[in-house]
C-alpha cells in the first residue's frame, strides 16, 4: 500500500507541468487583461524587498516571474545616445533654431524607430545593458536663462512658447502615436527651476517669484504634461527651499494636483543622496528614501530606495505607499510591452535597417541645413563652388567633437566640416588645409604657415568655436576648469590672435564657421569676418549641411533660439534666477545678436497686418500678414508674432513675449498670408501672485523675421509689420 501511494504521487508529480500548461497565464503576464489589472497581479507576488529593487533605475531580474533585469537609463537628446552606431541630428540648441515643430517631430520619430530597432537587436542577443532600454531621459526642456550655463546646449532655448512646441513634437515623435502602445517612453526634465551653477547643483538653491514661476520656468512642462509624456525628472537643485524632488510644490500641488499628471516621477541620478550630503535635508538614506517616496518619486537613478524596506521597519514610510507609486511605475513598462511575447507591439517589427538608414541621413542634413544661422554677410556668400583655390583652417575644421554636443551617439560616417567643404567644391578647383590653431592654447613654436596661405587663396574659412571639452555638464568638460559652465564669455582668446592674423593684410573672402552650444562673444569675430555662420552643434551630416549653405545649395533660415549679448556685464548674477533683465523679453540693454535673428540669401518684407482695432477680454484675436521674398533666391523664412504690452508702474512686464511661428517656403517674387489665432491665454499676462490675467489697454503685435527691435534692422533684418491691439 506504502509504494502505491507512493508511486501515485510521482504520476501527480509528473503531470504538473502539463496541467500548469493548460491553465491561464498568470494576469501580469497576459496582455488581453486590463493594465491596472496586470499591475495589480505583479505588485501582489513580490516581496517588499523585491519591490524596492524593482522602484530602481537598475531593477534586477526576478526569474521565479519570468520577470527580466531593466535598466531604465537610456538617452536620446539628438539621437540614441551612448548605444551604438546611430544617427547622430544636430544639438537641441540646433533644432531650437529652426522653430520648427514639424521638424522635431519626424526627428524623434526617426530617433524612437532607431531606438526600437536597437532595443530589439539587444534583446535577441540576451543584452539589457544600460543604455539599451525603451524609457528615454529626453528632453530637456528647462529654459536656457544664462549663456554660462554649460547645458544650455541640450535645450530649446530661452523662450518657453519655442520650447514648449518643440518639446511637445520630440514627444510626440519618440512616444508614438499608437494609443495601446508606447514605442519609447519621453521624460521632461529637470523639473524645475534648474540652469546652473553646475559646479553648485547638488546644494544649490533657486530662488523664483511666483511670476517667474508661471512665466518662465513651467509652461513647458505643462505642455509636455498636457501631451501625456510618459514621465518627470526632479531636478538635483533645490526650488524656493525644497529639493526638487522633495518638493511639496513642485511635484504634488502642481505636477500632480493641478496638471493632473498620471505617469511616473524619476529622480535625476543621485539626487536622493544630496538630501542628505548636499541639501541636508535628512540625516539617512532611509529617511531620504522615505522623504522622496512621501513626495511622489517614484523611480530612483541613484543608490538609496534600497534602503526602503529599513524605511518601512523604521515606520518612515508603509508598504501599501511603496505599492501606490510602484503601481504607476510598472505601467509605464506595460504600456511599453515589456512583459508582453515578441510580436505582441507594432514596434517589435523595427529592424536594423532604419538604423542610420539614407532617409534618416537625408533627415539629419536637412535639420542640420535649417539649424544654421547666419550672423553677417557683407555680400561674399553663397560663394561659388569653382573658384581655383580655397583654403580650410582652424581647430574645429576636422574636429569630431565640433559636431557632437553633448549626450551624443557615434556613428561610422561622421561629415566634419572639412569633409564637406571638400565634398562640396569643383573637381577643378584645389582645396588646401591647416588647423593652423588649437583650440583653447597658443601655438606652442609660434610658425605660421597660414596666413601666407589664406592671402593667396581666393576664399579662406576658419572653423572657430567651442565644443564639448569647454562646455558641458559637470565632469564631462574635460578642459572646463568651471565644471562646464561658461563663466568667461570669450572665445579662447588664442583663437582670436588666429582670426587676427588671417585678416591682416588679407583681402580675399574669410567666412567664419562659429560652432558651439551656447552664445559667445563674437563681437571681434564679426568685425574680422566677411561673414559669420554659426553652425552649433549640427550632427553627423554637418559638414554637408554647411557646404550646402556656403555654396548657395541651400539658403540659410536658422534664426538664434538665445540672445547673444555684448558682454556678461549685461546680465544679472549667475546665481540669480529672478528674470529681470534676462533674455530677450526683460533685457533692457542692446545685445550683440537678438533672439529670432538671422540673416537669408532671400529677401523678405512684411506688410498687410490684420487685426481688429478692439477685443474683447476673454476672446481669441485673429492676425494675418503677408510676407513676400523680394529677393532673387528661393528661401525659408521664420514668421514670429509677438506682443508687447504697454508697461505698467511697479509691474513686471515683458518688453517682449514670443505667441507664435511659423515656417514658411517662398520662391522670388512669391508672397503667401500667414495667419495666427491669439487665445486669451496668449493675450494673458502674468501677475506678481503668478496668476493669469486679462490685459487691459493698448498691446503691440509685432509680425516679422526677427525680434521687432531696433538692434535687428541694424543687423539688416527685414522690418516686421505692426499694429495695435486694444483689449477691453
Amino acid at each position: 500500500m506504502k509504494k502505491h501511494l507512493i508511486f501515485s504521487g510521482l504520476l501527480a508529480c509528473l503531470s504538473l507541468p502539463q496541467a500548469h500548461a493548460q491553465q491561464a497565464p498568470a494576469a501580469y503576464l497576459d496582455p488581453r487583461q486590463p493594465v491596472n489589472v496586470r499591475v495589480r497581479d505583479l505588485i501582489s507576488r513580490l516581496t517588499l524587498e523585491e519591490k524596492a529593487d524593482q522602484m530602481m533605475y537598475n531593477s534586477k531580474a526576478i526569474e521565479r516571474l519570468n520577470i527580466p533585469a531593466y535598466n531604465w537609463w537610456n538617452e536620446a537628446l539628438h539621437g540614441v545616445g551612448r548605444a551604438g552606431a546611430a544617427t547622430v541630428f544636430p544639438q537641441a540648441i540646433g533644432l531650437g533654431a529652426t522653430f520648427d515643430d514639424d521638424l522635431a517631430l519626424r526627428v524623434s520619430t526617426a530617433i524612437s524607430d532607431e531606438a526600437r530597432a536597437l532595443y530589439n537587436a539587444a534583446v535577441a542577443k540576451g543584452y539589457r545593458q544600460q543604455y539599451s532600454g525603451l524609457t528615454f531621459w529626453t528632453p530637456n526642456i528647462n529654459i536656457f536663462r544664462d549663456p554660462r550655463w554649460g547645458r544650455g546646449q541640450e535645450t530649446y532655448g530661452e523662450d518657453p512658447t519655442l520650447t514648449g512646441r518643440l518639446g511637445v513634437a520630440f514627444v510626440k515623435g519618440l512616444q508614438g502615436p499608437d494609443p495601446q502602445h508606447l514605442k519609447v517612453a519621453a521624460c521632461a526634465k529637470h523639473f524645475a527651476v534648474h540652469s546652473g551653477p553646475e559646479k553648485l547643483r547638488h546644494e544649490f538653491n533657486a530662488v523664483a517669484s511666483p511670476q517667474d514661476l508661471q512665466e518662465t520656468y513651467l509652461p513647458a512642462f505643462k505642455q509636455l504634461v498636457d501631451a501625456d509624456v510618459e514621465a518627470v525628472m526632479c531636478a538635483y537643485n533645490a526650488t524656493n527651499g525644497e529639493p526638487c524632488c522633495g518638493n511639496q510644490y513642485l511635484l504634488q500641488d502642481v505636477l500632480r494636483k493641478q496638471w493632473g499628471f498620471k505617469g511616473h516621477i524619476v529622480s535625476d541620478c543621485w539626487a536622493l543622496v544630496d538630501f542628505y550630503q548636499g541639501h541636508k535635508v535628512v540625516k539617512t538614506p532611509a529617511e531620504a528614501a522615505a522623504l522622496a517616496l512621501q513626495r511622489g518619486v517614484n523611480l530612483n537613478c541613484g543608490s538609496v530606495y534600497p534602503s526602503l524596506p529599513e524605511a518601512v521597519r523604521k515606520g518612515l514610510t508603509t508598504e501599501a505607499q511603496m505599492d501606490s507609486s510602484l503601481a504607476i511605475l510598472l505601467r509605464t513598462k506595460f504600456k511599453l510591452g515589456l512583459f508582453d511575447a515578441p510580436g505582441s507591439s507594432p514596434y517589435d517589427q523595427l529592424g536594423a535597417s532604419v538604423i542610420n538608414s539614407p532617409q534618416h541621413r537625408a533627415l539629419a542634413r536637412e535639420a542640420a541645413q535649417k539649424s544654421i544661422v547666419l550672423l553677417k554677410n557683407n555680400g561674399v556668400l553663397p560663394l561659388r563652388n569653382d573658384l581655383a583655390k580655397y583654403f580650410v583652417t582652424g581647430p574645429n575644421a576636422a574636429n569630431l567633437d565640433a559636431l557632437l554636443g553633448n549626450y551624443y551617439g557615434v556613428n561610422p560616417e561622421m561629415k566634419t566640416i572639412l569633409e564637406g567643404l571638400v565634398a562640396g567644391v569643383s573637381p577643378a578647383s584645389q582645396m588646401q588645409y591647416r588647423p593652423g590653431a588649437l583650440l583653447d592654447r597658443p601655438n606652442q613654436n609660434g610658425v605660421d604657415w597660414v596666413s601666407g596661405t589664406a592671402r593667396t587663396s581666393d576664399a579662406t574659412f576658419v572653423v572657430l568655436g567651442i565644443n564639448g571639452l569647454l562646455e558641458g555638464e559637470e565632469g564631462e568638460s574635460i578642459s572646463s576648469p568651471t565644471f562646464g559652465d561658461r563663466l568667461d564669455y570669450n572665445l579662447p582668446q588664442n583663437q582670436i590672435d588666429f582670426l587676427r592674423g588671417l585678416r591682416k593684410n588679407n583681402t580675399q573672402p574669410l567666412v567664419a564657421i562659429i560652432t558651439g552650444g551656447s552664445p559667445m562673444n563674437l563681437a571681434e569675430v564679426h568685425e574680422l569676418a566677411d561673414a559669420v555662420v554659426l553652425a552649433w552643434y549640427p550632427g553627423e551630416e554637418g559638414g554637408n549641411a554647411i557646404a550646402d549653405v556656403v555654396f548657395g545649395k541651400v539658403s540659410p533660415s536658422g534664426k538664434l533660439p538665445i540672445t547673444f549679448p555684448k558682454s556678461l556685464d549685461q546680465l544679472p548674477a549667475y546665481e540669480s534666477y529672478g528674470m529681470l533683465g534676462r533674455t530677450y523679453r526683460y533685457m533692457s540693454q542692446e545685445p550683440m545678436y537678438p533672439f529670432g535673428y538671422g540673416l537669408s540669401y532671400a529677401k523678405f518684407e512684411y506688410s498687410g497686418l490684420k487685426l481688429p482695432k478692439r477685443a474683447a477680454k476673454n476672446k481669441p484675436v485673429e492676425v494675418e500678414a503677408t510676407v513676400r521674398n523680394t529677393g532673387k533666391v528661393a528661401g525659408e523664412e521664420v514668421v514670429q508674432l509677438y506682443l508687447t504690452h504697454t508697461p505698467r508702474q511697479g509691474q513686471q512686464i515683458p518688453r517682449y513675449a514670443l505667441k507664435n511661428f511659423r515656417r514658411v517656403q517662398l520662391q522670388p517674387g512669391a508672397s503667401t498670408t500667414v495667419k495666427f489665432t491669439l487665445t486669451p491665454e496668449q493675450l494673458a499676462l502674468i501677475d506678481a501672485q503668478g496668476k493669469s490675467v486679462a490685459p487691459t489697454g493698448p498691446v503691440s503685435v509685432a509680425v516679422g523675421g526677427s525680434l521687432p527691435s531696433a538692434r535687428s534692422q541694424t543687423l539688416g533684418a527685414s522690418k516686421p509689420a505692426t499694429a495695435t491691439l486694444t483689449v477691453r
